[in-house]
């Protein structure tokens, strides 16, 4: 199993910047592709971007161009730096990964908040 702990949202005005992180542990070895999804009020859950074990990224087209997601492979751990954020990004951010057996995990959210 996988354990995922999301950090790093917060409230911020429209134009700024934030940098989330999602620190992994348990059975790292297993992870096959890690990603960020966001839930606003009232709407479904959408991907926002995955990065796969051999390091492929795709970006839902609403943030491509602002947010760039990385990796630290040493640290178990992936990245999500969100500029120039707009009020249609405010939502919960949560972690994902899946695993090689095709098993689903996810951490517990992280609030982003963009003001106008």
């Amino acid at each position: 199993q996988v354990q995922l702990v999301e950090s790093g949202g917060g409230l911020v005005q429209a134009g700024g910047s934030l940098r989330l992180s999602c620190a992994a542990s348990g059975n790292i070895f297993s992870i096959n592709v890690m990603g960020w999804y966001r839930q606003a009020p009232g709407k479904q859950r959408e991907l926002v971007a995955q990065i796969t074990r051999g390091g492929s990224i795709n970006y839902a087209d609403s943030v491509k161009g602002r947010f760039t997601m990385t990796r630290d492979t040493a640290k178990n751990t992936v990245y999500l730096q969100m500029n120039s954020l707009k009020p249609e990004d405010t939502a919960v951010y949560y972690c994902n990964t899946i695993s090689i057996a095709l098993s689903v995990y996810w951490g517990q959210g992280t609030q982003v908040t963009v003001s106008s």
